[in-house]
């Protein structure tokens, strides 16, 4: 049952935001939200990539009302405070940016994030300045709203494949003096790059994004002063190759034995039975 509020969430995410380290992994539905709560996170995250496989498009092909529908989906769906993946503001002018921040607001999720990537290969990301302008646009809107929803600010040099740490550090410094409220490099992996990250938009709390294998630990990253740490498109990722190997056994080879290590269906049952009455095991917050 959602008993938390919607201020609720959003005081409890910008709470949690202050000290510690948390993991908020992303689901691409409402099942996955549920599971995800009821294993013991603390919060999740929309992702763009995984909502658009699961509707047969590629990243980046979502139309703006669609987005919305979900983003209220997702928030309506759990008492966990969700963060959107709003993509880069499906807007061209910062009027329609306002327009769009307004109502990803309403759909009552408790942050959302704002990238500064164009989705075109001859120009990756958006100029600096007009980047700034856009984040000091979300940010004066979600003050007109009452100001309770935070600000996600996301510097996607890294993850456009043109790495360059020098400016990714500019552009978080940026964001964060054009008000956001934590920042976001995807793509930085070495412990040197996140160290220099985090000191450099102190005291602002910092994303890291783990999307692949890892030798790093939430324990680490929490050393390094991390304060969350998302999962991109991965769990979809995870989601999906085990359907497709299951998949390709059969089509390809008439076998069946894709079914290894998968949760029964009275489990699944169990999980997601309203008064459940297994204990949570994993509490990801450190």
């Amino acid at each position: 049952m959602i008993s938390r509020t919607t201020s609720e969430k959003r005081t409890l995410f910008r709470e949690m935001h202050k000290s510690g380290c948390f993991v908020v992994p992303n689901p691409w539905d409402v099942g996955g939200a549920k599971a995800l709560e009821r294993i013991g996170f603390k919060a999740i995250a929309t992702t763009s990539a995984g909502y658009a496989w699961s509707q047969g498009l590629t990243d980046g092909q979502l139309e703006l009302s669609d987005v919305l529908r979900h983003m209220r989906h997702m928030a309506e769906s759990t008492n966990l405070p969700v963060n959107a993946d709003f993509e880069s503001g499906f807007a061209e002018t910062l009027d329609k940016l306002a327009e769009n921040i307004r109502m990803a607001v309403q759909t009552g999720v408790a942050a959302i994030s704002i990238e500064d990537s164009t989705g075109e290969a001859a120009t990756p990301v958006l100029d600096l300045n007009e980047a700034v302008q856009r984040m000091m646009v979300a940010r004066a809107t979600i003050d007109e709203t009452g100001g309770q929803t935070m600000l996600i600010g996301r510097a996607e040099k890294f993850f456009v494949g043109k790495p360059d740490l020098e400016d990714t550090i500019a552009r978080l410094r940026a964001y964060s003096e054009a008000g956001a409220d934590c920042l976001y490099a995807p793509g930085i992996k070495t412990r040197a790059e996140i160290r220099a990250v985090v000191a450099a938009v102190a005291p602002k709390p910092v994303n890291v994004l783990v999307g692949w294998n890892s030798d790093l630990s939430v324990q680490e990253l929490a050393d390094l002063g991390v304060r969350r740490i998302s999962l991109g498109g991965a769990l979809s990722r995870v989601a999906w190759g085990g359907l497709l190997e299951a998949a390709r056994l059969i089509a390809e080879n008439g076998r069946f034995d894709g079914f290894a290590n998968i949760p029964s269906g009275a489990q699944l049952n169990e999980l997601f039975t309203v008064n459940p009455s297994h204990e949570q095991v994993v509490t990801p917050q450190s």
